[in-house]
């Protein structure tokens, strides 16, 4: 079973909406996923605004690819470059630290994200 940041087994980020690379719930990463997807974070406003003015619109459904769009209070897996860039502008999500892959701590560190969690029922 894949670990977290923290050590211990990697913990469900969301069923709905459905997240991850594999889209199975997990933060997991593996072969192809070039974006990174290991940051369990909770959606806020100020982010999603953040991330479309990057050009990576998060709220807008796209039914072909049955996703309804995220909105603030959702749990998202998201690439971990996105996250440090948005930590670095000073908008970055809270993170769910059980939820979250080890390999974020390639890019940010354990102090980064601990200054930014949110329990994992939040």
């Amino acid at each position: 079973m894949a670990k977290n940041v923290l050590g211990t087994d990697l913990e469900t980020c969301s069923r709905s909406p459905l997240t991850g690379f594999y889209r199975n719930g997990k933060c997991e990463t593996g072969r192809g996923d070039f974006g990174l997807h290991v940051v369990c974070a909770r959606m806020t406003g100020v982010f999603l605004a953040f991330s479309k003015a990057q050009g990576n619109d998060l709220t807008t459904p796209n039914p072909d690819a049955h996703f309804r769009g995220l909105v603030p209070g959702d749990r998202w897996c998201l690439c971990v470059t996105r996250w440090k860039q948005a930590l670095a502008a000073g908008v970055a999500p809270p993170v769910v630290l059980e939820a979250t892959h080890p390999s974020t701590l390639e890019f940010v560190s354990l102090e980064e994200l601990q200054q930014h969690a949110v329990g994992k029922d939040a």
